[in-house]
């Protein structure tokens, strides 16, 4: 006789927690595929961007989240409501602090503790950073800070410690259910978004202070045939001096950005591509809900 088949689990993966704690590393390593953007500025992570693993009897949904921030004008709200839209549909919800860090009295923190119904499981990330003591005793905080959480783990995002037994134990606590997507998908953001990430990632890592915050990607044209991609997008930036800077000196700056995204496009793609790249000015857009709701924030 054939043995029963498993039944199929599937639902949604809430990955959520402050700036820099570490959660898009995270999915990267749980999904498999470098879908998040990770530089070591806060704030990085601006949209909710769905990760998708699958299995012959399960589909794991992981969302990567904005970080948790105190709103400052309406690009933060809309990235807030990205977070608590991904706790309302989560089936799981892995919160990621780190060793350095405390949440004391945070209003996420709050609304965790009265989730009665959903697994929560605090992250501990970067361990491979303090000795044993410090980390027993993050652990400990954190259990009497969360006592509903299902469990409180150590981890090491970015050397993939802990990481297995997370995916374990997220996958043990999804529902009976059919596939949410197709088995052959790996995001729900088509490739124009990830292009226009590629770029912002290398604009987040060329350049310093506020200039990065000040910018939004927009690709124009995305055009694929068999040998090649070409590719055109706007980098918008709220004044013209910062328009100045991300062009540099006889435009090599806008030039290094450009090179450095076109090659991590083409790792992605697997595909040669061709990048073209222009700056322009759309003052104050980050207070401004027609640009906002433009760029796909609302």
């Amino acid at each position: 006789m054939n043995p029963e088949p498993k039944p199929h689990r599937a639902g949604f993966v809430s990955i959520i927690g402050k700036p820099n704690v570490g959660k898009s590393t995270l999915m990267n390593a749980l999904v498999g595929e470098r879908l998040s953007i990770v530089t070591s500025k806060a704030q990085t992570t601006r949209h909710r961007i769905l990760g998708i693993l699958n299995g012959d009897d399960f589909q794991l949904i992981y969302s990567d989240t904005p970080g948790i921030i105190q709103p400052k004008y309406e690009l933060h709200n809309a990235m807030m409501a990205f977070v608590y839209s991904s706790l309302e549909d989560a089936d799981v919800i892995l919160f990621v602090t780190d060793i350095y860090e405390k949440h004391d009295e945070e209003p996420v923190v709050e609304r965790l503790r009265k989730t009665q119904d959903t697994p929560i499981y605090v992250l501990v990330n970067k361990i491979d950073q303090a000795d044993q003591a410090d980390v027993e005793a993050k652990l400990a905080y954190w259990k009497e800070q969360l006592p509903n959480a299902t469990d409180v783990l150590p981890i090491s995002a970015l050397n993939a410690f802990g990481t297995e037994r997370v995916l374990q134990l997220a996958l043990e606590s999804l529902p009976i259910h059919p596939p949410y997507y197709p088995k052959d998908e790996l995001t729900d953001k088509p490739e124009r978004f990830f292009a226009a990430e590629m770029v912002r990632e290398k604009i987040f890592k060329l350049y310093k202070k506020e200039v990065p915050y000040s910018c939004e990607v927009a690709i124009e044209e995305f055009k694929e045939d068999d040998e090649i991609i070409r590719i055109r997008g706007v980098i918008y930036v709220e004044r013209n001096s910062q328009k100045g800077i991300i062009i540099g000196a006889k435009g090599e700056a806008l030039k290094k950005v450009g090179t450095w995204a076109r090659e991590e496009m083409e790792k992605f793609f697997q595909k040669k591509v061709f990048l073209e790249l222009f700056v322009k000015v759309n003052e104050n857009w980050r207070t401004d809900a027609k640009a906002l709701t433009r760029f796909g924030y609302q």
